[in-house]
């Protein structure tokens, strides 16, 4: 899936460039809550030695990847095996952080890992969010973990820092239109995702076949071991949400408490999934131009959600006709409106930027909200490909690519399919052949998990909060009923409902009651009013969409 937004986006689908830029109350009636039950006591490690301890240091100040996001945090690395099935062969190096509980010791809880999404986002600066109370999380609760940001292996602060040919994701001017109109038009896509792939395996080699989710849990497990805990707790967003999964899989004994927010369909990993991303985010495109022409006292762009839609795409007919600035074309001009497809306090931003450009003409707007990637975003986008990619089975024949993403737009999904199709296209040719899909899952008496999700999530769909559900029976489900945001709680413009319930969950162990299907329900929380706007830019948010999830 592609990358867009929380502290950006996440899932991995649409989103392109705006989604490896971007940077990732009411209360419910009924709930009965109930303690988790305890887990199993952890088996003995099988691994051939622990890993050495982490040397923890003040972070820099200014750090040569993330800046000053790491201000005030504590910095360590820990070399973990490329391949774990050779514990004593080639080591890579992750990159880590810390923030340090400051509760009495009787009162401290252990650690928490943190995953933002993607695959490909970066972790390190997340412990400042979580542990301060800044992001809706009690500080009474934050104060009583130590919270574990890392980068996950390949990607920004870690070693091998992996990127491929930039021009894949902008060559420095505008790229092709991302809807195909001629079989020539398909083909320099389809030779552009051909190049992306065969430069990966020229820089990267054999290492990218150790470059896949399963490795991850291992290296978090290995995270674990060195930091002397005999479980852990964990909380991910979005692509998270399937490192979550796998991890509980792998290592169900060494889970404490779970938090996954926006969650993956398992079964979808990865091509079905981007697909059904397509038809998701074509229904939130409709329920972002019903808003809009909710709202047509303010944008003007019409009164009904057709007559705004006309006006997207109309804005869009004038940049393939004249980039603006020879930069944004139609593929750019589609990224920049990806995220609305993510969250909704883009809306009133974004539905200003439409109205100028395509009632006045002026541009200001789409040019603040473009950005060429930078080196991160290179980074984010070659790990997304090369998890996605390893991580399961792609179909290798662009035939089928073709006949299933022409089927969706024909049948009207036209906002996200085309641009979700190249920005996974390079799976069809990977060096590295995909799978077998990790099995995911656990039995009555597993794996404590709490999942978190909203109901109108593109990103990630409802079905796959429900099938990892069924998955894990001792898992709870709370739906966010009407909710619009991925990424739904602790970060910014969180539903308080859901605050309260994870906030409860990681002081207390307690998770609403068990029930028949979903076991509880937040109420989501009303659209952004353009009327009482009081800034004119988005908060960022706490996970990195880069990719899917």
């Amino acid at each position: 899936m592609s990358p867009a937004g929380l502290l950006g986006e996440s899932c991995g689908l649409g989103g392109f460039v705006k989604k490896l830029i971007a940077l990732a109350a009411t209360v419910a009636t009924g709930l009965a809550l109930t303690p988790a039950g305890p887990a199993a006591a952890a088996p003995p490690t099988t691994a051939a030695r622990a890993p050495a301890g982490i040397d923890w240091k003040p972070c820099p100040d200014t750090d040569p990847v993330l800046g000053g996001l790491l201000k005030g945090l504590e910095c360590g690395t820990l070399a973990v095996p490329l391949d774990h099935s050779r514990p004593h062969g080639k080591k890579i190096e992750l990159a880590l952080t810390r923030a340090r509980h400051t509760s009495p010791a009787g009162a401290y809880q252990g650690v928490v890992l943190l995953n933002r999404g993607g695959p490909g986002g970066f972790g390190r600066d997340l412990p400042t969010r979580f542990a301060t109370g800044g992001n809706g999380l009690p500080n009474a609760v934050g104060s009583t973990y130590d919270w574990i940001g890392f980068d996950p292996r390949g990607v920004a602060g870690s070693e091998p820092k992996i990127a491929c040919d930039p021009s894949y994701l902008y060559p420095g001017r505008a790229r092709p239109d991302f809807v195909p109109r001629t079989a020539a038009q398909e083909r320099v896509w389809i030779r552009k995702a051909q190049r992306y792939a065969a430069d990966c395996g020229r820089r990267y080699g054999d290492t990218l076949r150790h470059i896949n989710t399963e490795n991850v849990a291992r290296d978090m497990d290995a995270i674990r071991r060195a930091l002397g805990q005999s479980r852990i707790n964990y909380f991910g967003y979005s692509y998270g949400t399937y490192l979550g999964s796998v991890y509980a899989s792998m290592f169900p004994k060494r889970v404490r408490r779970m938090v996954l927010d926006s969650v993956v369909r398992p079964s979808g990993a990865w091509y079905e999934a981007n697909l059904d991303q397509n038809v998701a985010f074509e229904k939130r495109a409709d329920i972002f131009f019903a808003w809009v022409a909710k709202w047509d006292s303010v944008y003007h762009l019409g009164k009904t959600r057709k007559e705004v839609e006309a006006a997207y795409y109309k804005g869009m007919a004038k940049v393939r006709k004249a980039p603006i600035d020879g930069k944004i074309g139609p593929a750019e001009y589609n990224d920049v409106f990806v995220p609305d497809g993510y969250r909704n306090y883009t809306w009133p931003d974004h539905a200003q930027v439409l109205a100028d450009w395509v009632l006045r003409g002026d541009a200001n707007g789409l040019r603040g909200q473009f950005g060429e990637p930078d080196w991160l975003a290179q980074n984010s986008f070659a790990i997304y490909a090369a998890v996605e990619c390893r991580d399961a089975s792609w179909p290798r024949n662009w035939s089928r690519w073709h006949a299933d993403h022409s089927r969706q737009y024909r049948q009207g999904n036209r906002f996200l399919t085309w641009n979700n199709a190249w920005f996974n296209a390079p799976c069809a040719f990977w060096p590295v052949r995909g799978g077998p899909a990790q099995r995911i899952g656990g039995g009555k008496g597993g794996p404590n998990i709490l999942l978190v999700q909203p109901e109108n999530d593109a990103a990630t769909p409802v079905g796959g909060a429900h099938e990892v559900h069924r998955l894990f029976p001792s898992s709870r489900l709370v739906l966010e009923r009407g909710g619009n945001n991925h990424g739904a709680s602790l970060s910014p413009n969180a539903n308080a409902c859901l605050n309260d319930i994870v906030s409860r969950y990681l002081g207390t162990g307690v998770r609403p009651a068990s029930a028949k299907g979903v076991d509880a329900v937040c109420r989501a929380m009303p659209a952004p009013d353009p009327t009482r706007a009081v800034t004119t830019t988005a908060p960022v948010d706490p996970i990195a969409l880069p990719g899917l999830r």
